[in-house]
């Protein structure tokens, strides 16, 4: 079963309706240039709402260590999403897990990156585009996705309910990630367009 991460949550009530309609995963973006940035406090009160055996997950980038620290030390979130360009040794170096995103730029050898991100719980594939970290609301050729990694893979990049089920169908990935692709306007998601994303990856 491919399980589902609903990125740039920024209310309790987008968290309560994500995991109604099955999410396993919520993201919180600590990135404050994105328009789904949250405070400590938000993401407190978002964290504190979630139910059981569901994750939240921290998204950092190129933060500095005491940024990441202050949050992990307020927040209870469970794993930690970098986004930039962090080395495996300070991913490593927090007491939570983590997952390496990596843009899908021409040339990118993954089996390298698996091997340099040792301790990386997974890797999350999202669309290259200069100077912009994530959050593009495009897709990337899911045919480049090798199927003989170690790691699990994430996917990210692009995602909506009308394209899903195929990017699984090709890049059969462990999880998806979805942000922009479920949202009515930047930071505030659309409950309709979530159960939609959420049919399609179950079916």
């Amino acid at each position: 079963m491919t399980l589902i991460k609903i990125c740039g949550i920024t209310t309790r009530e987008d968290a309560k309706m994500a995991c109604d309609s099955g999410a396993n995963a919520i993201g919180l973006v600590f990135y404050p240039p994105s328009p789904r940035h949250v405070s400590i406090e938000q993401a407190q009160d978002v964290v504190n709402s979630l139910p059981p055996f569901t994750m939240s997950v921290g998204l950092f980038v190129n933060a500095t260590r005491e940024e990441v620290e202050q949050v992990i030390e307020q927040v209870a979130i469970d794993i930690i999403q970098f986004h930039g360009d962090e080395p495996e040794a300070f991913c490593a170096s927090f007491a939570r897990p983590y997952i390496k995103a990596v843009r899908m730029k021409e040339g990118l050898d993954l089996h390298a990156l698996e091997k340099e991100f040792t301790s990386a719980r997974g890797l999350l594939l999202d669309t290259y585009k200069k100077g912009v970290p994530g959050g593009t609301g495009e897709t990337f050729n899911w045919d480049k996705v090798p199927h003989d990694l170690n790691k699990p893979i994430i996917l990210a990049g692009g995602l909506v309910a009308g394209n899903v089920a195929q990017a699984i169908k090709i890049a059969n990935p462990y999880a998806v990630d979805v942000s922009g692709g479920v949202e009515a306007s930047k930071g505030k998601k659309d409950p309709q367009k979530i159960i939609q994303f959420v049919g399609n990856v179950r079916e």
